[in-house]
């Protein structure tokens, strides 16, 4: 006889962010408070990976911080709040993003500028793999590695298909294994 295998429990600090969001939609202002406190960094920080530049993260996590305000008290499931405060972060950057596809230089260029300026530690080499990468894989591979954002939740944040964010994935996990091993063969990339 085959146990039937029981979903693990909501981390615990899910848990609390979803209590959180409960109290806000009651009108509590100190759990928005408590709330702001807990997501604020990450926001600012998955707003880092659209902008480029602290201050303009900071400004966008602010007007995304505005929508959540705005909308919260529509939020169905307070569970969801992860991927409701990503969407809106994605939304309110998307503009962004089109500003920054159009004012960005080629790909070669860029190519060129990393090869001549050598990482001085693995941390620079991974702000400028991530910056290389097309900002839609860019936010999809910050969403899942950085905010371990599930392939579910990284296609509800983009309104896209989960296959599309599957392959959004697969493609920045590719293109990030080349950029920190420039010795790949091209043909061996993963």
């Amino acid at each position: 006889m085959t146990e039937k295998a029981r979903p693990s429990p909501p981390p615990t600090g899910a848990l609390f962010d979803e209590l959180l969001v409960v109290l806000v939609q009651q009108g509590d202002r100190s759990a928005l408070s408590r709330l702001h406190a807990r997501w604020d960094r990450r926001l600012i920080r998955a707003a880092y990976r659209y902008t480029g530049d602290a201050d303009l993260a900071r400004d966008l996590a602010q007007e995304c911080w505005i929508g959540i305000w705005k909308g919260i008290g529509d939020l169905r499931n307070p569970g969801r709040f992860r991927s409701y405060a990503f969407a809106i972060l994605h939304r309110r950057g998307a503009s962004h993003l089109r500003r920054a596809v159009r004012d960005r230089e080629n790909a070669d260029q860029i190519a060129q500028e990393t090869d001549q300026a050598a990482p001085q530690d693995g941390r620079i080499a991974i702000q400028q793999a991530f910056a290389s990468l097309p900002p839609d894989q860019r936010l999809c591979a910050h969403l899942h590695f950085v905010e371990g954002l599930t392939l579910a939740e990284i296609a509800e944040v983009q309104s896209i298909p989960a296959g599309t964010a599957k392959s959004r994935l697969f493609h920045a996990r590719r293109k990030l294994k080349a950029a920190l091993d420039p010795n790949l063969p091209e043909g061996e990339l993963p």
